[in-house]
């Protein structure tokens, strides 16, 4: 690990100076290790292709494979996806923030690698406080992909960050050893009838249930 890069941050109230600090490497096309709900992931600028593109080089993620998106208000969704369908307002409206991330037809500005050319993009409302804080700060929707080399298991503690990836970071924020688990249900909402393509913390049968309530 490198200690220059690395902040302690309170995951619940987190430092105003700290969140300033990483929100500005965000801004100039940098590469910042945070805490999510579940895992901690490689924040960029997500409407930046450059930086896009340094998250797949720190990955080694293929290039077929999107990469999710993190917001900390719905009103960011303008700037990201073509339209919202009644089935994921519905689910915005029971599972976020956090919880499930919705697969939607994403707008044609976005950078290529971010969708890998699939024309979708998905988008999750930020749950954790410094996720949130930093997206606020930084003015932009960040990548919400996992801090791991693709193919290899995510960190829930810094100790267990693979030393490839933290020393191509510009920085790591630690908010200590996370939840863990199964991270969000991800649900393609681009078609009827939606699909799940991933079951995490919120089963099909409450993402079900919560169409069916809001019909």
């Amino acid at each position: 690990m490198h200690p220059s890069k690395i902040r302690k941050i309170n995951p619940k109230k987190p430092e105003a100076a700290i969140i300033a600090e990483a929100a500005a490497i965000i801004k100039k096309g940098g590469v910042v290790v945070f805490p999510t709900r579940c895992l901690y992931g490689l924040a960029a600028d997500a409407m930046n292709p450059d930086a896009v593109e340094r998250i797949f080089e720190i990955k080694q993620r293929p290039q077929h494979n999107p990469i999710l998106v993190l917001i900390d208000s719905k009103s960011q969704l303008e700037i990201l996806v073509e339209k919202i369908p009644p089935a994921a307002d519905a689910m915005m409206h029971a599972f976020w923030p956090g919880r499930v991330t919705l697969v939607l037809q994403a707008h044609n500005s976005l950078p290529v690698r971010l969708t890998a050319q699939t024309g979708k993009i998905g988008v999750r409302l930020a749950g954790h406080p410094v996720a949130a804080a930093l997206i606020q700060q930084s003015g932009c929707p960040i990548t919400g992909t996992s801090a791991n080399r693709s193919g290899s298991s995510g960190c829930y503690r810094l100790s267990e960050l693979d030393a490839s990836v933290a020393g191509q970071v510009d920085l790591i924020l630690d908010a200590g050893e996370l939840r863990g688990g199964v991270g969000s249900t991800v649900v393609d909402v681009t078609e009827e009838p939606h699909r799940v393509l991933r079951e995490g913390e919120v089963t099909a049968d409450e993402i079900q249930r919560a169409l069916d309530g809001h019909a």
